[in-house]
């Protein structure tokens, strides 16, 4: 049995203007059915946006923590490049490091912390989210594990067949080996507070 998928795109998304207060305003009307913030809402800048990337260098970020008391959640900048100032990873390697490290990471001593590992989509580092209040010195060790297991790799990329992955062709462990090599360099004298 087949089932017909909506076609997102059959119309254009409202659309949305700066002010000068920094926040989003949506000029647009909603779209019946889709679940699209009202006409003239206005939405903050989120976090990350905030971040002053021309000073930002390779480390590791509190980007946010969320849940409250009872449930909290740490999302991690894993900066790997520096922004605007140096390449952004190539997206194979980006796709390699991401399967490798989610791979290790679900497999570690605090697999039942991780939450989510992916690529950020400026392709310049990764976010990772684990449950608890953490600090970026708490997964120092977890995160130079992690990272020296994708520089040591051989054999097949978990996850990349056709059957596992929805792009299983765009790997390239050469590449995401030299990144996770360069990181780990970094990480011996690392940046674990966001510059101001």
């Amino acid at each position: 049995m087949s089932i017909a998928c909506e076609n997102i795109f059959s119309a254009p998304p409202p659309g949305k203007v700066r002010d000068n207060s920094g926040k989003f305003r949506y000029n647009g009307k909603n779209i019946p059915g889709r679940h699209a913030p009202p006409a003239e809402a206005e939405m903050d800048q989120i976090a990350s946006f905030q971040v002053n990337h021309s000073l930002l260098g390779p480390g590791i970020y509190v980007s946010r923590r969320d849940g409250g008391e009872k449930n909290p959640v740490t999302t991690f900048d894993l900066r790997v490049t520096r922004p605007n100032r140096e390449p952004a990873m190539d997206m194979a390697a980006v796709h390699t490091i991401e399967h490798l490290g989610a791979t290790y990471l679900r497999n570690s001593p605090r697999k039942d912390e991780v939450i989510y590992f992916g690529p950020m989509g400026c392709r310049t580092g990764f976010y990772l989210v684990m449950f608890g209040r953490l600090d970026s010195e708490s997964i120092l060790p977890l995160i130079r594990e992690t990272f020296a297991f994708v520089a040591s790799f051989e054999g097949e990329i978990p996850g990349a067949r056709p059957a596992e992955c929805g792009n299983y062709r765009e790997h390239n462990l050469t590449n995401a080996q030299y990144y996770a090599r360069m990181y780990l360099r970094a990480l011996e004298h690392p940046c674990l507070v966001y510059p101001d």
